[in-house]
Order: structure tokens, then C-alpha cells, then sequence
């Protein structure tokens, strides 16, 4: 893949954030509730919400407003919260890592298991290993993400307090990160404390999350490991003396990794959007905690802010799995 074609995804993603926007901003003022109204005192008059509905834009035709706000979205000003009386930027980038490192550490665990199973139940094919591989992969599909974590604070949280269920890092910890990415920062300052203290925090929302993709990775990986063990080249290896082991590992999972990549890439994108009911069952500090609280107060401006944060996540993460694609299959490469 040329450096054109990828140039060439990053302009039509312009007209794609574009729809997203006016598809966001007319649906969140056709909704009923008045966010205005919300804020004040139930003593309030007219004349208090005329003024308040003029501070925020909001007295003008849809149309002027819609132009407004893209006027300043261009310019990187995203508005301001109604609820939280804060810049829509700011409070997004303030909780966005924390998502991030969320979603990222649910995907390390779930390739991680991922590989294990199908590796293990291709190795052994038609032996019990495989059939408990099958059987758990068909149980935890059969369970949403959301029910995982809702499992997990009941026996893990209540019955058997072995881990927190609530929040990103103890308060009283003594760790002054300065930048969001909290685990990431404590990794490079080799502070140990803080270190176990956010990954036992981590540890349930990340594998409510990490469990169905995990499941549904295995089953890609396992069907296209099956399917390159009988190829052709993967016997001609075999004749030249490879053993099983080293064959399912250094021939086939190569070939079988192109459509569990591209899997894993777009289930990145929905994992984000998935981390709104994890984060609040487990009170983690994220965007979609924010957006939960955002569309319980109507609050416009960061409704608007945090749908164009998940669209740019989303059109990202498709040219990383892009690129990714290309760098495991010389025939894109090539072409």
C-alpha cells in the first residue's frame, strides 16, 4: 500500500466526520428535555432561561447554531459543558486515557487468551482440550460484556472482596502522575506501588471487556490455524522435519493472524463504545462514564464533543488495522 492510498483515507474521513456531525447535532435537539431548564432553580423565570438559552447559542435557528459550532470545532474550540461549566475539549482529553489504556489492556488480555486457546485446541484437534476450548468459547459469547462485569462485582467485589470494584487508583496512594496515562507512567517510573495498585483496579473492567472478544478471536484464530495447517507449504515444512508445535507457531500463525488482526481491529473501535456500561458499573473514570453523564444532563456541547471523539477513534484505529493488513500480507503490500 502506497503512501497515497492512505492519504486518500485520511481525506474522505473529512466528509465522514462531517455527517457524523450534523447527524449528532440535529438528533440531541430533537430529543425532548430542555438542558437549560435543568440547570436552574425550579423558581426561575422566563426571562432567567432566555438569557441562560442565549449564553449557550441555543435561542438561534438549528442551522445558524449548527454553523456556529462547526465554525469553532474547526478552530479547536469544541464548546463548553452546560452540566460541568468546563471546556468539552479539556474534559475529554482529561478522561480519554484513561479509556484508552482501559481498551488497550482488555486487548493484550484478550489476544493473550485468544492465542492460548486456539493454539492449544488446534494442537490438540479432536482430543478433549479442543471440545473445552469450543464449549467456553460458545459460553462466554453467550454472555454480554456488561453482565461479565456485573458478575464480577457480585462474587469478586462482594461475596469474595479479593479485588476493587470501584475507581481507576487508591486516593491515599501516594502518586502524582502527570499525564493521564497513569499505568503507562508508573511502568516508566518503575513505581512499583502505584503499578499493582492500578493494574488490581483494572484487572475486572479490562476482562469484562477483554471476554467476548477473546471468545470471538479464538474462533477466527482456531479456523484459519486449521485451515493453513492443510495447505500445501505447511506439509513441505512438515516433510523438512518441523515438528507440530514449531509449525503451528512459526509457519501457520503468521498466514492465520491477517483476519484475526483485521478482527481485532475493529473490534478495538467497538470496545470503546462498549467501555460506556463497563465504566460505569465499575465507577472508572473515562470518557464513557462522561457520556453516560453527559446524555443524563442533556448536556449538548460534550454529547456533541465525546460522539466526534469515538468517530475519530473509530476512522483511526480502521487505518492502523489498514496498515497493519498491509505489513502481514506482502500481496497488499505489492499492490
Amino acid at each position: 500500500m502506497s503512501i497515497d492510498y492512505f492519504l486518500k483515507r485520511l481525506l474522505w474521513a473529512v466528509p465522514t466526520l462531517f455527517g457524523v456531525a450534523v447527524v449528532v447535532f440535529v438528533l440531541v435537539r430533537v430529543v425532548p428535555g430542555d438542558p437549560i431548564a435543568m440547570m436552574l432553580p425550579p423558581g426561575a423565570t422566563a426571562d432567567d432561561v432566555g438569557r441562560l438559552r442565549a449564553l449557550y447559542g441555543l435561542d438561534a435557528p438549528i442551522a445558524k447554531q449548527f454553523l456556529v459550532w462547526m465554525g469553532d470545532v474547526v478552530r479547536g474550540n469544541f464548546g463548553a459543558s452546560i452540566s460541568l461549566r468546563d471546556g468539552v475539549a479539556s474534559l475529554v482529553l482529561s478522561r480519554l486515557p484513561a479509556t484508552l489504556e482501559l481498551v488497550i489492556v482488555a486487548v493484550v488480555v484478550a489476544c493473550a487468551l485468544a492465542a492460548a486457546a486456539a493454539i492449544g485446541a488446534v494442537y490438540f484437534r479432536g482430543r478433549w482440550p479442543e471440545f473445552v476450548v469450543d464449549g467456553a468459547t460458545g459460553l462466554v459469547l453467550a454472555i454480554p460484556d456488561f453482565l461479565w462485569g456485573l458478575l464480577f462485582v457480585l462474587i469478586l467485589g462482594v461475596l469474595l472482596p479479593l479485588l476493587p470494584i470501584s475507581g481507576r487508583i487508591d486516593p491515599t496512594l501516594d502518586f502524582n502522575p502527570a499525564t493521564g496515562f497513569y499505568l503507562a507512567e508508573a511502568l516508566l517510573r518503575l513505581h512499583w506501588t502505584a503499578l499493582a495498585d492500578l493494574a488490581r483496579h483494572i484487572l475486572l473492567p479490562a476482562l469484562a471487556l477483554a471476554l467476548p472478544l477473546a471468545a470471538a478471536l479464538t474462533r477466527v484464530l482456531k479456523g484459519s490455524l486449521i485451515e493453513a495447517m492443510n495447505q500445501d507449504y505447511v506439509t513441505l515444512v512438515r516433510v523438512k522435519g518441523y515438528s507440530r508445535s514449531r509449525t503451528l507457531w512459526r509457519v501457520a500463525l503468521r498466514n492465520a493472524l491477517i483476519p484475526t488482526v483485521t478482527l481485532t481491529g475493529v473490534q478495538f473501535s467497538f470496545l470503546i463504545g462498549g467501555t460506556v456500561l463497563i465504566e460505569y458499573i465499575f465507577s472508572y473514570p473515562g470518557i464513557g462514564n462522561l457520556a453516560i453523564a453527559a446524555v443524563n444532563q442533556r448536556d449538548l456541547p460534550l454529547i456533541q464533543g465525546l460522539v466526534l471523539t469515538f468517530a475519530v477513534l473509530f476512522i483511526l484505529t480502521n487505518l492502523i488495522v489498514d496498515m497493519a493488513y498491509s505489513v502481514l500480507n506482502p500481496k497488499v503490500r505489492q499492490s
